[in-house]
């Protein structure tokens, strides 16, 4: 096997809320590596991460791209995702199988709604990060206050490693705080040279002050730094950079750089502090898995090449050349080209047909990939995201990713017949490509429902299915993915006994259902078995339950929030049968809930508008109309930043709303929070345009 220097590879990403410069960062990173020529721009859909052409036309990024370049003899594997919340699934898998991460931040506006969403999800995987102050050349760049902001809105101890040298139109680079030396770009050579040179003593004594801070939250993490620092000792760069390092692996400390991307400066400082202060796959050390023989027991996979093989499927793609590739984080052992592994969870061997390095949509075959690499593989037929690969030798499974409620959803139907037929199938392969995304038939309306994060991402799926899949559809309003629950408790009793191909079929059960408060899914229970009754039969009333809760029973939206007791199941030797158990169970809990009293819950999004504060009279009075409730006010950077919680039936087309009502000023941003009851009234209006009356 060639060479595979473990300690030398950083798996990181790029991530942040939209527009702070993600893919600005990523093209000025995979310029200076080497991997590119020439420098690709957002404005001008040339970025190389931007490989779709509904990225290039909107200026913005839809799906997580990987590359893989070189840095002082490192490997550097990144993952660039979006922004957007609408598409925060693909920020999700991506730090799920990264070992680090960098945080771009606009140095004009801070710590933004989106940048605290995905630090809430970097804290949810333990990712070490390192921020990225960007935009240091625009007008109103503060960067002492993003620092601040990180430290407080993120609850993060924060420390800038360097300070600024000028702002705005005049920055033209910082001074690093870790050698005590000033780094000065030029202009017009693209940013690849600049001058290191000696503080002045002015710029000495106040970087001085910033660097004492930066030892002052260092001693927290280091002992023995903090004995130096205390007794007045000279601290050395290693030490510092050796200190800074551990306490970032450690997870408490984030190191804050700054820059200016697009005009070429900070990006190579920005490179040498990932390879020096973010972790190797040796550094986050031996990953936990579960045995597959036996769930509760855990085991180690140590990111070496000796061990078994072991690997999570993080994402799915399609590719017109090599067809369904699937992108996989080796965590143990090595992967050949013609080797089978396991997926334990479908039960299911795949093949190893081809192995793929990306460089976003661009591949390059290799015959072999170690621990700790992140690589394509082309022609698995079972595995979906989320599913573990490993030797079929003492099998293990990865914890499972978690997959956000889609709350909108759109009625398209097919064009031409010849569209018809291809619509389910492609349909069902974006399904898999993203769990975010998914799609059902309504059996009142006969429509076909496509279900996602927002308008905007369904709008990009409509536009996929046209230009990439060639299926024309018509596409409906976008609708509220409403939900139905119950108010109260209830038993129902049900009895099943009726001839069904030939055979007489019996089934009896009772159940009572029950509010549960802040729960999104339907919960069975069976608290105690007659051990007369084989448990077969308990299992078919279960399922009816489960089968019967997606169609709800007032609108036919699914239930939620209910928790199910089935307290009795009667059993005949001669003609029960599990058919009728399952339809006993669907009747018993349908009329259960009807009897417990039937709810409509609409789901209420977390609504965050910054805007001038001459606008902001307006905005409230707009959030107010729209049943909102305003959560919060607070002054940043000569805007005021609006927190509200607002119901999604009142936010379609809210961006065409803001824009008029702040000259195009403002922007927001629209995430889920949770489902809620909806008021008699407004029900009985939702109900009545669904053609039911109560």
């Amino acid at each position: 096997m060639k060479s595979h220097q473990i300690d030398k590879i950083r798996n990181i990403g790029i991530m942040a809320h939209i527009d702070a410069g993600k893919t600005t960062t990523s093209e000025r990173i995979l310029y200076y590596t080497g991997k590119n020529y020439k420098i690709g721009e957002v404005h001008e859909g040339t970025a190389t991460m931007d490989w779709m052409i509904q990225e290039q036309e909107r200026g913005i990024t839809i799906t997580a791209a990987a590359t893989t370049c070189a840095w002082n003899g490192h490997t550097i594997n990144i993952i660039d995702t979006p922004g957007h919340v609408d598409f925060t699934i693909e920020v999700e898998r991506s730090l799920r199988v990264l070992d680090g991460a960098v945080g771009v931040f606009c140095a004009v506006g801070g710590v933004e709604p989106q940048s605290e969403t995905v630090w809430a999800q970097g804290d949810k995987y333990k990712v070490p990060r390192i921020a990225f102050v960007n935009k240091m050349d625009r007008t109103g760049a503060d960067f002492l206050s993003v620092v601040s902001e990180i430290r407080e809105k993120l609850g993060k101890k924060a420390a800038a490693l360097q300070m600024p040298m000028g702002s705005e139109e005049n920055f033209k680079g910082m001074i690093d705080l870790v050698t005590m030396k000033a780094m000065e770009w030029g202009e017009g050579d693209l940013g690849e040279k600049f001058v290191t040179r000696e503080l002045t003593k002015d710029e000495s004594d106040e970087a001085k002050l910033y660097r004492d801070e930066l030892l002052e939250h260092l001693a927290d993490f280091d002992d023995k730094l903090a004995d130096r620092y205390l007794n007045g000792e000279e601290i050395s760069v290693e030490d510092v950079d050796a200190a800074i390092r551990g306490a970032t692996i450690k997870h408490g400390f984030i190191p804050v750089l700054c820059g200016s991307a697009f005009k070429n400066k900070g990006v190579q400082p920005l490179l040498d502090a990932v390879v020096k202060y973010l972790p190797s796959p040796l550094d986050k050390g031996a990953v936990m898995a579960h045995d597959a023989k036996d769930f509760e027991q855990m085991v180690e996979r140590q990111p070496n090449d000796e061990e078994l093989f072991s690997g999570l499927a993080f994402k799915i793609a399609s590719d017109p050349f090599v067809g369904r590739i699937t992108y996989v984080r080796i965590y143990s052992g090595t992967l050949k080209v013609g080797q089978q592994v396991l997926n334990p969870l479908e039960k299911k061997k795949e093949r190893i047909n081809k192995l793929l390095q990306m460089h976003a949509n661009k591949r390059t075959e290799i015959e072999e990939a170690g621990a700790g690499d992140i690589v394509a593989i082309s022609g698995l037929k079972s595995t979906t995201t989320g599913q573990t690969l490993c030797a079929d030798h003492k099998p293990v499974i990865f914890d499972l990713m978690d997959f956000p409620e889609t709350v909108i959803s759109v009625a398209i139907e097919p064009k031409t017949t010849a569209d018809e037929e291809k619509l389910q199938t492609t349909l069902e392969y974006l399904r898999i490509e993203d769990p975010s995304f998914t799609f059902r038939n309504n059996k009142e309306t006969g429509q076909l429902l496509i279900f996602g994060m927002g308008e905007l991402h369904l709008e990009i799926i409509c536009d996929r299915l046209a230009r990439e899949f060639k299926v024309g559809v018509n596409v409906g309003s976008p609708q509220v993915a409403y939900r139905e629950s119950i108010s109260g408790t209830a038993s129902a009793e049900q009895s099943v006994n009726r001839e069904i191909q030939g055979k007489n079929q019996y089934g009896h059960c009772r159940v009572k259902v029950e509010p549960l408060e802040g729960a999104a899914e339907i919960k069975v229970e069976i608290p105690k078995k007659d051990r007369g009754v084989p448990a077969e039969f308990y299992q078919a009333v279960e399922r009816g339950i489960l089968d019967s809760a997606p169609g709800g029973a007032l609108a036919g939206y699914p239930f939620i929030g209910i928790k199910a007791t089935v307290e009795e199941v009667k059993f005949s030797e001669t003609d029960s049968s599990e058919v009728a158990y399952v339809i006993a169970g669907s009747q018993a809990f349908k009329e259960a809930c009807q009897k417990a009293g039937l709810l409509l819950m609409e789901p209420l999004m977390a609504l965050e508008v910054t805007t001038p504060s001459d606008f902001a009279g307006d905005v409230i009075a707009d959030v107010n109309a729209k049943r909102g409730q305003i959560l919060g006010i607070e002054p940043k950077s000569g805007k005021d930043v609006l927190k509200a919680e607002v119901p999604l039936s009142e936010m379609f087309g809210y961006s065409t709303q803001i824009r008029s009502k702040t000259q195009g000023r403002a922007s927001f941003t629209l995430t889920f929070r949770r489902y809620e009851r909806v008021g008699a009234s407004q029900a009985k209006a939702i109900l009545e345009k669904r053609g039911i009356f109560i």
